[in-house]
């Protein structure tokens, strides 16, 4: 038991750890192409930050853990609106651009949808999320592509740290193989530790796990607000959950399709009601700003959200 809890805290500061060289390479190479600073959240920012919740998953996948898989990405998404928009509106309020309002927040929103009707078959009989349905998703993540790739010229003048080219693909090496190991020490030593307090996967995956992956998206959106990089905090929040959505399930059910748990549909539902609250606070509210009333409230959520799973367990 101890050992397992070891191991779990070692795979978490390999995967917060390499998912920062992850991105402190990416985020070099992107300056070094005049890449806007929104786009720049929304892609190699969220991808990097993403990538723990992938390599769970892909792993998941292949040892047929199929409530790790979906509880996963429900419960970082969940976390990365809540918890980690509410820490960084703490912090200092978060001022969004109008087009993130009307565009990006209402894209998530449709990708939560989208997943939530395919994992649910549409209300028909049976809950698989299937190959067919990972294709689905990522062609849904190829149009956001597109979509960010229209943005991505809208520069700005920000500051990022610039290494160079030979440091930055070292960063990414390292970064890649440190998250393959980190996540691969989580979810195993993660279903060990549930089997030992006999408490469900799917609670195992909804906090811990869920809460491991998605550190890098709560210390590099902390680290953007600080530093007035508030397009890269909430760009990496939004594009974050949309590559998990569509990227990291989409690959996930390709590789095995995956059995969607309907006791499951209450988290999904809390990550569409999550999604709303967010854009109705930033749609209603003066200067489309997350203040620090707002993220208290965001806090209390993510509380009341976690005394639920802890009474459901």
């Amino acid at each position: 038991m101890l050992i397992a809890f070891g191991l779990t805290i070692i795979g978490f500061v390999l995967l917060v750890k390499s998912a920062d060289w992850l991105v402190d390479g990416s985020a070099s190479l992107a300056k070094r192409l005049d890449i806007s600073e929104i786009a720049i959240g929304l892609t190699v920012v969220a991808f990097g930050t993403s990538a723990p919740e992938l390599i769970v998953n892909i792993i998941a996948s292949f040892k047929n853990y199929d409530e790790i898989a979906f509880g996963n990405i429900i419960g970082s998404n969940i976390f990365n609106v809540l918890m980690v928009l509410g820490i960084a509106g703490l912090i200092k309020p978060i001022f969004v651009l109008r087009n993130t309002v009307l565009k990006e927040v209402p894209f998530v929103l449709a990708s939560t949808i989208l997943v939530f009707l395919l994992a649910n078959n549409f209300g028909f009989s049976g809950h698989t999320l299937s190959r067919l349905d990972g294709f689905i998703l990522l062609v849904a993540i190829f149009l956001f592509f597109i979509y960010v790739f229209g943005i991505s010229k809208d520069t700005q003048n920000f500051q990022v740290h610039l290494i160079s080219l030979p440091k930055s693909i070292i960063f990414i090496v390292l970064g890649i193989i440190g998250l393959f190991v980190g996540g691969k020490l989580v979810v195993t030593n993660a279903v060990k530790i549930a089997e030992h307090l006999h408490v469900s996967e799917k609670f195992i995956a909804l906090t811990i796990v869920a809460l491991g992956t998605s550190l890098p998206e709560m210390v590099t959106s902390i680290i953007s607000v600080l530093k007035k990089h508030n397009n890269i905090a909430i760009g990496n929040v939004l594009g974050s959950n949309i590559f998990n959505l569509l990227l990291v399930l989409g690959i996930s059910s390709i590789i095995h399709p995956l059995e969607f748990d309907p006791l499951l549909n209450i988290d999904f539902l809390l990550l569409i009601l999550t999604t709303l609250i967010l854009f109705f606070t930033l749609f209603l509210g003066k200067k489309h700003k997350i203040y620090r009333l707002e993220a208290i409230a965001f806090l209390i959520l993510y509380l009341l959200y976690l005394i639920f799973l802890f009474h459901r367990k």
